[in-house]
């Protein structure tokens, strides 16, 4: 028998209905029609039921934390243990967090995340990788990077990208300015960023290829994607909420939790992402999430591994948009949860009869401090430790089924 969920008296994001009715792993219905009387009832109280959190690229499969944090589905960055460079390794991650997430691999583009041979995309792809990537790091080989882009394309598949120039950013753990030489740090221009972009624009524009970049944090890039975008270029984007609310400043106490890759920016670029946020240049937000224990951080800041947790804490930080006025709510969970569907290729992050019931409902007026000591992911690794925030999480529902 067919399991049944109604939600009501909720606040439901983009739609004028307060109820939703789940029938298996889909919305059968929204609106408040008569309820059928077998089925579970859920009380919503007036909190938000918005399309559950679609992470695009993280580099763990951290189930507690992404059910904390409102997330039904992540697209699983190469960089693993092994390399997500063969069919069977892709198979076998996306089964990685059943029945509790949906994992959606995607294939690294060189072998070994190498940037000198491509893997074999098309077996990966038809053993469920969703996008390509090239992994933490960018393909110096123009050459390598050309055919990734035309191979891509004849699957129909996005490549995902970073975009640093790796001849400027070997060894560098900081961008250049001020901050970096008061406190010695080994740094790299922030026009690293745009000249990787520049040259892989270039490409996408002879190839027809679709590229993401995961993370953009520089205005001069961000310039960049405007141009690409206004030309046509099928290019979107994302960024992560370190890098909306946190500059360079923040490496002064030599802290390795601020220890990241890209890494903090000045305060001009900081404007530049609200501003690219704002006017939709920015396509996605993304937690970046990539927790990290104490043998990769308790070391010295240049020895220490970039990354932070940030699965829990994504929304709650990504609300404070809303607040500020940068985003409505509609446009928010848009770049939480429709535009990453989209670039996967995915049915899934909308509110629709007969979409898959991946759900959030969550209030977002309410106060907490987020705290190491009680995030429920890997690792605490967060930059963010003892900031005031505002948004609870109070269910996770992937395919109909209540998580958290």
């Amino acid at each position: 028998m067919t399991r049944k969920t109604a939600i009501i008296n909720a606040r439901i994001v983009g739609r004028a209905e307060t109820a939703l009715l789940i029938e298996g792993d889909r919305i059968a219905h929204l609106g408040d029609a008569p309820l059928p009387a077998d089925a579970e009832l859920i009380d919503a109280k007036g909190a938000m039921l918005a399309p559950a959190l679609i992470d695009l690229g993280v580099f763990a499969v951290d189930k507690a934390a992404c059910i904390a944090g409102g997330i039904a589905r992540i697209a699983l960055m190469p960089d693993q243990n092994p390399v997500l460079d063969e069919p069977g390794i892709v198979q076998r991650a996306a089964l990685a967090a059943k029945p509790d997430l949906w994992v959606h691999p995607l294939a690294a583009a060189t072998r070994g995340l190498k940037g000198q041979e491509l893997a074999e995309l098309a077996l990966m792809q038809r053993a469920g990788a969703k996008a390509v990537s090239t992994g933490r790091g960018w393909i110096a080989d123009s050459g390598v990077m050309a055919k990734l882009l035309i191979y891509a394309a004849s699957l129909k598949l996005t490549v995902i990208s970073h975009a640093e120039d790796g001849g400027l950013t070997a060894g560098a753990v900081a961008t250049s300015g001020e901050t970096a030489t008061r406190n010695g740090l080994p740094a790299a221009p922030a026009m690293a960023e745009a000249m990787a972009l520049a040259r892989d624009l270039a490409l996408v524009r002879d190839t027809g290829a679709r590229l993401h970049v995961r993370q953009i944090t520089t205005g001069a890039a961000l310039d960049l994607i405007r141009q690409a975008k206004r030309a046509g270029l099928p290019v979107t984007c994302g960024v992560a909420p370190t890098h909306w609310l946190l500059t360079d400043i923040a490496l002064s106490d030599f802290r390795t939790f601020t220890r990241l890759s890209p890494p903090l920016r000045s305060e001009a670029d900081r404007q530049a992402v609200l501003a690219a946020i704002a006017d939709g240049t920015i396509d996605v937000l993304t937690s970046s999430h990539d927790p990290r224990g104490p043998e990769a951080k308790r070391l010295p800041f240049v020895d220490a591994e970039p990354g932070a947790a940030g699965a829990e804490t994504l929304l709650p930080l990504a609300l404070g948009l809303v607040r500020d006025g940068v985003l409505s709510m509609d446009q928010l969970f848009e770049k939480l949860a429709t535009n990453p569907a989209r670039i996967l290729g995915l049915d899934a992050g909308v509110l629709a009869e007969g979409a898959p019931a991946d759900l959030v409902l969550f209030n977002p007026d309410t106060p907490w401090q987020i705290r190491r000591p009680d995030l429920k992911g890997l690792a605490s690794n967060t930059p963010f430790d003892g900031l005031p925030v505002q948004g609870r999480v109070l269910q996770t529902i992937k395919g109909g089924q209540t998580l958290a």
